[in-house]
């Protein structure tokens, strides 16, 4: 099955996250986002977006999910 979420990686450093998700799916996109960062809207099922933390050493604030 296809992994499209990954909650197990909050609190940990952003560029942990970063290579975890791509070890699951090298096939998307997984751009490093501040939490409060305008997006626009869509989905997308090639791209996680990561929303780190910019006053908590670029922690992961949200769940990583495709989309």
């Amino acid at each position: 099955m296809t992994k499209t979420s990954w909650p197990e990686l909050v609190g940990s450093p952003g560029h942990y996250a970063q290579d975890m998700i791509h070890r699951d799916r090298p096939d998307v996109q997984i751009p490093v986002l501040v939490v409060g960062t305008q997006v626009p809207p869509g989905f997308d099922d090639k791209r996680v977006r990561l929303f780190v933390h910019h006053d908590f050493n670029l922690k992961v604030a949200l769940t990583p999910v495709v989309g």
